[in-house]
């Protein structure tokens, strides 16, 4: 199963993103989506999952969502300070157990392994920052691995 990983969007979905995000069989988006416009056309290509950022107002998102996908857990949210997680991160991570936590806000890539759970952050597709490529991810996800990789939209 191929998940997009996406966040930071702020109302604008490059067109770049429809060829990088096909075939995917769904797609995640860690907040700051900017409008409901963006999921709509994101969900041409296919099924959206979306949570709340800060800078979204009048969106009828939650603020965390946990997803199953080939029995992995993913947690969703878009602000996580992974070094010192807020207690509603870590309220979450002890009571669903996610394997993988996809989030957002920083608009730069990251990728790591902390205490067996995967923190990824697609970085922003529109908005990059520290002079990071505009970037989403995907992870291809069966019972027994996850694979996520990075794919610049430069």
């Amino acid at each position: 199963m191929k998940i997009g990983l996406i966040s930071d969007t702020h109302g604008h979905v490059p067109n770049a993103l429809h060829e990088v995000l096909a075939g995917v069989d769904c797609i995640l988006h860690a907040g700051d989506v900017g409008s409901m416009d963006v999921i709509t056309e994101l969900e041409a290509i296919a099924p959206v999952k979306a949570v709340l950022g800060n800078t979204d107002h009048g969106i009828a998102l939650p603020e965390t969502r946990v997803e199953e996908f080939a029995t992995r857990r993913f947690m969703v949210h878009h602000i996580v300070d992974v070094p010192f997680p807020s207690r509603q991160v870590q309220a979450t991570l002890a009571e669903e157990e996610p394997e993988v936590v996809v989030f957002g806000h920083t608009h730069v890539p990251f990728h790591d392994v902390i205490d067996g759970v995967l923190y990824v952050n697609p970085g922003s597709p529109c908005q990059p920052r520290d002079f990071s490529d505009p970037s989403v991810a995907i992870a291809d996800c069966t019972p027994e691995t996850i694979d996520v990789r990075f794919v610049p939209l430069t």
